[in-house]
């Protein structure tokens, strides 16, 4: 991938794709983006008979955080679907040189045995609240692994932990776990609340890596992978929802206490990767979990004082 490559960026309004999105165009790389209909099979057509990309960075999904999936486990897995299928059709008819397809740790069975190996892709059932989403990311990645093997194509598939950062969802239904936590957190401390409510037991454990690294390693596998299989990335590090928390609280100075709700699902009690695979392929991730969440409630406090304004 060069400063002469046609690239197309999907999904480029969405949390990573943002951030992909500033460290391509850093690098002066020529960018194609859309506002099209991704559901929509003709519209998908036409953008790649008219764009003949070279590269695609499948950054386009329908995402959420626990209880988004719960409520919405046939949308996500409807919609995923048909905006995988349309653009995997569409890339091996333009016969586009890679196509990486961003899929997630989710994919693995659930209370599995740890850190979840790639060879424990379906290996028992998934967990029951993001099952619909689970499923649309193994029917992509499986997608790109048959059309490896039947076009010759040179997809390929990754597979994060938890990101979180900069430009990340803060919003109450749909958030993930950090968003989420930092959000309550630092309400609490501008409120003097004295405590904080939380989804679940606390005990569940959960790898999380900042969104940076994901971009680093997205822009690194498309001159780098060449195996015909998916790859797990992450820290290979692990926290629980109890201690990260804490951590928060800690850089916020937030003084209160927390209840945890265990009437609230936990899903999967641990959801640690095996990192091994691409540790060997050439990869590693470089930002610790503490100056990540430094950066991220940094960039939230902005944001926040932009909102109450």
């Amino acid at each position: 991938m060069n400063n002469k490559s046609n690239i197309l960026l999907l999904g480029h309004r969405g949390f990573v794709g943002r951030n992909l999105y500033s460290q391509l165009i850093e690098k002066k790389l020529t960018i194609h983006t859309t506002r099209i209909n991704l559901l929509n099979q003709a519209e998908v057509k036409e953008l790649f008979n008219k764009i003949k990309p070279d590269y695609v960075f499948m950054c386009a999904a329908k995402v959420g955080g626990i209880k988004a999936n719960m409520n919405n486990n046939y949308s996500f897995l409807y919609e995923n679907l048909q905006i995988q299928n349309n653009i995997i059709q569409s890339a091996i008819e333009n016969k586009v040189k890679k196509v990486l397809f961003l899929g997630s740790a989710c994919i693995y069975p659930t209370n599995y045995e740890q850190p979840l190996r790639e060879e424990y892709l379906m290996a028992a059932p998934l967990e029951e609240t993001n099952e619909g989403y689970a499923l649309a990311k193994i029917a992509g990645l499986k997608l790109c692994e048959f059309a490896n093997r039947q076009f010759k194509t040179k997809f390929i598939s990754l597979m994060p932990c938890g990101i979180y950062g900069i430009g990340d969802n803060f919003a109450d239904d749909n958030s993930h776990v950090i968003p989420a936590l930092i959000r309550k957190i630092y309400y609490a401390k501008m409120h003097n609340k004295k405590h904080v409510e939380i989804w679940g037991s606390g005990d569940v454990k959960r790898e999380f890596m900042y969104v940076s690294d994901l971009i680093n390693c997205m822009i690194w596998a498309i001159d780098n992978i060449k195996i015909n299989t998916f790859v797990n990335v992450g820290t290979g590090q692990e926290t629980s929802i109890y201690q990260l928390a804490l951590m928060i609280a800690n850089i916020l100075k937030y003084k209160g206490r927390f209840i945890f709700d265990k009437s609230k699902p936990d899903g999967m009690r641990r959801r640690l990767l095996d990192i091994t695979r691409i540790n060997k392929l050439g990869w590693k991730a470089k930002i610790t979990l503490t100056d990540g969440l430094v950066q991220t409630i940094k960039y939230y406090k902005v944001l926040y004082d932009q909102i109450s304004k």
